[in-house]
This record gives structure tokens, sequence and C-alpha cells, in this order.
């Protein structure tokens, strides 16, 4: 079996040519491309569409595959999920995004090729589609407004297969091309503002020196400091200390 890199996203009986674009276009954001749809109401192509999309058009909309019925669309799938907020009455399991694209990425790993199908904008996808998919995606919206429209739910569903591939850092502390200060130029700061806070009595009483002058040196150590933020320490203790004399 040929492995397909990336999940299948399959408009069924899209209505408006801008929400197609806008599903192109935040599929694009997440490096997905392979886009088929199902009796697209305006017809295809679809001039709105592309003006939607912008640079999506040529990688996403142009290759799109365009099919009469949902079947068609989904044949050549090992495994199909329906996103929609129905489906609880039919014995099928519900994957939220998050669990739903960990399961793609496990599966076209394995060589499967995966389908996700969205519903057309005003009625969502209908029980006849539903019970052609393998398991089902309910995003955990507000229960009283659970409405996405097209390109929400495609955005939401491709930035998580996408989310679950990268290796960008949860957090990114934002030091990009920061020299980091080493253990001894620490150690040097923390020698520098202890002496100086000694001269100035600032610890007292002398009982709690100690624990106060190892409280100071884990400060310096847990903030994480830059070679410039040493320097500019220094130099402001410094310009203090000249300014008192």
């Amino acid at each position: 079996m040929t492995s397909h890199p990336t999940p299948v996203f399959i408009l069924i009986r899209p209505q408006m040519g801008e929400n197609i674009g806008a599903a192109a276009r935040a599929m694009l954001n997440f490096a997905l491309s392979t886009l088929r749809l199902v009796d697209p109401r305006d017809g295809w192509p679809n001039p709105k569409a592309v003006a939607m999309a912008s640079g999506a058009a040529g990688k996403v909309l142009d290759h799109a595959g365009v099919f009469a019925t949902t079947a068609e669309a989904i044949a050549d799938c090992d495994f199909v999920f329906a996103t929609t907020a129905r489906g609880r009455e039919l014995t099928k399991p519900i994957y939220t995004p998050e669990a739903a694209m960990a399961e793609a990425r496990a599966r076209i790993a394995a060589g499967q090729r995966v389908g996700v199908m969205f519903g057309p904008e005003r009625t969502g996808l209908e029980n006849d589609d539903i019970i052609r998919a393998n398991a089902i995606i309910t995003v955990p919206v507000n229960p009283d407004f659970f409405s996405l429209n097209l390109a929400q739910a495609v955005l939401l569903t491709a930035y998580e297969f996408a989310r679950q591939g990268s290796d960008a850092p949860a957090i990114d502390p934002g030091l990009a091309g920061a020299e980091m200060a080493n253990a001894l130029e620490i150690e040097k700061l923390g020698d520098h503002y202890e002496e100086r806070l000694e001269a100035a009595g600032f610890f007292f009483p002398e009982g709690k020196a100690p624990m106060m002058k190892r409280n100071l040196r884990n400060m310096w150590s847990r903030f994480g400091l830059t070679r410039a933020d040493v320097q500019t320490l220094h130099g402001m203790l410094r310009q203090l200390l000249r300014n008192r004399d």
C-alpha cells in the first residue's frame, strides 16, 4: 500500500466559493494540499474560491478533485473521519481533533490513506455521509453555540495535524541569537551584588544572612540571564554606587 503523507480533506456539498477558498487557504497554512470537493453547489471551478484562497489557489484549488458523491470521494481512503457535532446516535468512536489527528498520523505512517470529511456550511454532514466514516471528530466547543464555519473547522483540524508533527517548542523564550551567561559569569555577578549589599548592611539580621545570600544566588541562576543581561546588571550597580559617592 502506498503511503499518503497527509490527510485528504473532503468538502461535502460546499455552498459558497468564498468558503472553499478560505478552507484551501487554511489548509496551506499548515502545509496540507490534498483537497476534494463533492458536488459543490455553485459548480467548479469557482472564481470566488480562487479570489479568497489567495496564494493557496495554485497549490490547493488547482489540484482539487471533484466528485459527484461522497462514496466516490472516499473510495480510495482506508480510514475516514467525519467532522460533526451530530452522530451520537450512531455507534462510532468519537475523537477530539487532537486525538483524531494523532490517529491519522499513526495510520498514515503505517501506509494508510486517511480522509477527513467536512459538511456544508448551513447543515453540516448528513447521516448518510456520516455512516460512511469510520469515526467522528467533534470539537469540544460551547454547547450553547457549537456552530463552526467551514474554514474554521478545516483550520482547527489542519493545525492539530501539523502541530503533532512539528518540532517547534511549546514555549519559545524569545532568546534566539542571544548568548546565555555561563555559570562563572553568574557566579561573579552574585559575588558583585553580595559584596556591595554586604557593605550596605542589607544582610540583616545576621542570623538570617546565610539564607538571604542563598536566596539571592538562587534568584540569579533562576533568571536565565544572557551575557548582555549580566553586563547590564553589573553596570547598573556600579552606576548606583558612583552616584551615591
